[in-house]
């Protein structure tokens, strides 16, 4: 089940996020599949196709998320992931050159989840970084939000 994402409502959310994966940081331009209009909660738990509830998500950071909202950390308590909407990305994670570093059990179950720090993904941010690509200068802002 998709509900219609309006051309609108996809401006605002790619407007709001820089155009980069709310996730994982990496520009729109910079990823070979580009990004995706993200379900924060999936619709199949209740989510709504609306502003509060959409990021927007390369497409390795929305695949692998699918339609999950939550996982068990290494210390097998269930941890919800990360919510570009309520939370702030440096309070979860923090980057250590192409490395996305948890800070909490929320960003330790997101992280792994997503997939951040796979062989391929850090091989990408690594070649971007050398290119002065990652993390971008917008990159920064989101991450300053309040």
């Amino acid at each position: 089940m998709t509900s219609y994402v309006s051309a609108e409502l996809r401006r605002l959310v790619v407007q709001r996020s820089l155009r980069l994966c709310e996730y994982c940081l990496i520009h729109e331009s910079d990823t070979y599949l580009g990004c995706q209009v993200d379900h924060i909660l999936s619709e199949k738990h209740g989510g709504l196709t609306e502003l509060d509830n959409l990021a927007f998500a390369c497409t390795f950071c929305n695949r692998s998320k699918g339609t999950d909202i939550a996982s068990l950390t290494q210390a097998s308590t269930l941890a919800r992931f990360f919510n570009p909407r309520t939370d702030k990305w440096r309070d979860h994670f923090q980057l250590n050159g192409a490395r996305i570093i948890p800070l909490t059990e929320i960003g330790e179950a997101t992280a792994r989840i997503l997939g951040f720090n796979t062989v391929e993904r850090l091989r990408e941010r690594e070649v971007l970084s050398v290119a002065d690509r990652y993390p971008c200068p917008e990159a920064f802002e989101l991450i300053s939000r309040v």
